[in-house]
């Protein structure tokens, strides 16, 4: 029992230890939400609370461009649904790598992109004491991180901006450079490589079509087309060599 209640502790710490780098990309992009939310007539508190209750990253901007600019509440609730609607595949991902608990169903709140990627890798290393943990701390230190970037956001964006310019040009980049931290280790596996070069070019060309706006959604799905089928041709010579 001590040496469980020792993994558990250490599993806290771990998920800490671990989201820290996230920092780096959710409190700029935090502060820029908030900024932007203040400057479409939303107030510090009712900024604050999108980020607490809402948490959605991509779908909070689009939410508070739709409101400002005038949409219905239900359209602006159902596309914000429809960007999250990813969140769909990210379950049976996890399931096979989580410890028996029911806090799981209400820890999800937790759950980004950003956290998923590590959680995808980080979970099945872990002891099955501390995963549990593992995960409030980590979803904890990401989810107050962009709770007080947007408060800081709201309450002193104006000032910041005025006093460093740059920021304007610098914090809508921070999110982007997040995602691409999280994918460079991929490169190094060969059919990771081969799928993910794809999916960017093809995002890049979909992009200057007439189709720009379907160029995330379509490169997606070539990407993980690409990827099935390499695969599946390696596993296939591995079977025929054995």
């Amino acid at each position: 029992m001590k040496i469980n209640s020792v993994q558990e502790e250490s599993g806290w710490k771990l998920g800490f230890i671990d989201g820290l780098p996230l920092l780096g990309g959710y409190i700029p992009v935090a502060i820029s939400f908030g900024v932007i939310a203040a400057q479409a007539g939303f107030t510090a508190i009712e900024a604050t609370l999108i980020s607490a209750l809402v948490y959605a990253g991509a779908s909070q901007f689009l939410l508070v461009a739709m409101v400002a600019a005038g949409s219905p509440l239900w359209l602006a609730v159902c596309m914000t649904l429809l960007v999250n609607v990813r969140h769909v595949v990210y379950a049976p991902n996890l399931a096979p790598h989580l410890s028996k608990s029911k806090a799981w169903l209400w820890l999800m709140h937790g759950l980004t992109d950003q956290v998923f990627a590590l959680a995808h890798t980080r979970l099945p290393t872990l002891e099955e004491c501390q995963k549990l943990n593992w995960f409030k701390g980590l979803s904890l230190i990401a989810w107050f991180s962009w709770i007080g970037g947007t408060a800081l956001g709201a309450v002193m964006g104006d000032t910041l901006s005025k006093q460093w310019p740059l920021l304007d040009v610098v914090l809508p980049f921070a999110l982007p450079a997040l995602f691409i931290v999280l994918l460079a280790p991929r490169f190094s596996d060969k059919s990771w490589c081969i799928a993910l070069s794809l999916t960017i070019v093809f995002a890049l060309f979909i992009t200057m079509s007439a189709f720009k706006h379907a160029a995330i959604p379509l490169a997606a799905a070539a990407g993980a087309i690409s990827f099935f089928i390499l695969n599946y041709d390696c596993k296939r010579r591995q079977t025929i060599a054995k």
